[in-house]
């Protein structure tokens, strides 16, 4: 066995100093550097968006733990150079198996610098709908509408098509609305535009957009846009639909269901389809 070698009193007690300062730098160092990354956050808040305070966070903090476990190592005599050396080569070793992650981190500053949207924003992103709960240095955080959480890379918001839905603090919902051909078209849009003006979550400006849209195989097909306040979109979407239906219902205006035309053929004449109740005399035999 190997004996330990004997330590003279003056070297055991810098070795103590040693490590109680450190230990000291590292129960002071991080929860300063704690609150000096809130206290960061909170300056970056009042000059620009709720994105950059939590990126400036995260840099504070990291810078903050790096300088500290420096600083603890040069306390205890640890030679740098060749640390850094070594981590010099893992560094290149580690790019090589993480090109993804980099490719991320890139986005990511692209992202930061483009502010294509922010947190709190609703996007729409490959087919996904949700809010915007965090923008990290890899990854954006969302919550769906049904309570889903949804990690989307930076490097795919990057290549695809993202819909910033509450960009703009008004917008614009459009329905498609569809009458039968034997309905005075003038007086249809004409009961469309009193419902848009009546509705207590439609604005008066900018106007509603009422369009003929085309002549459908069983109706003719309106659009009707209505521009609303972002935060009112669940309310307008349920009180025109219904304010639409019961109108028409008053006014007697059909909405038709499509409608199927048999041809036998010019040899032949149509021949007659009756629906009755079951039992009834108008059955076939």
């Amino acid at each position: 066995m190997i004996a330990a070698l004997p330590m003279d009193e003056p070297t055991l007690i810098s070795l103590q100093a040693m490590l109680l300062r450190s230990f000291l730098i590292a129960v002071i160092g991080f929860p300063l550097l704690f609150v000096g990354s809130r206290l960061a956050a909170r300056v970056a808040r009042r000059n620009f968006t709720e994105h950059h305070a939590f990126i400036v966070s995260k840099l504070v903090f990291y810078i903050g733990c790096i300088l500290i476990l420096v600083t603890i190592l040069l306390n205890l005599n640890f030679n740098l150079t060749a640390i850094l050396g070594t981590a010099g080569i893992a560094t290149v070793a580690i790019s090589f198996a993480a090109q993804t992650s980099l490719s991320n981190l890139i986005s990511g500053l692209f992202l930061l610098a483009e502010k294509p949207f922010g947190v709190g924003d609703m996007i729409l992103v490959n087919g996904t709908r949700g809010l915007v709960l965090s923008i990290d240095l890899l990854s954006v955080k969302l919550r769906t509408l049904d309570n889903l959480y949804v990690r989307v890379p930076n490097e795919t918001i990057i290549k695809s098509d993202v819909t910033t839905i509450t960009r703009f603090p008004i917008r614009r919902m459009d329905l498609d609305v569809a009458v039968a051909y034997k309905e005075n078209l003038r007086r249809v849009l004409e009961i469309l535009k009193e419902i848009a003006e009546q509705n207590v979550y439609s604005l008066d400006e900018p106007a509603p957009l009422i369009l003929v849209k085309e002549f459908g195989s069983s109706s003719i097909n309106i659009l009707l846009g209505v521009w609303f306040e972002k935060a009112n979109f669940l309310l307008l979407k349920n009180a025109i639909v219904l304010d639409i239906k019961e109108r028409f219902e008053r006014e007697g205006i059909e909405i038709p269901f499509p409608h199927v035309t048999v041809y036998t053929g010019s040899a032949t004449t149509p021949f007659p389809v009756r629906v009755g109740e079951k039992g009834s005399s108008s059955d076939p035999e």
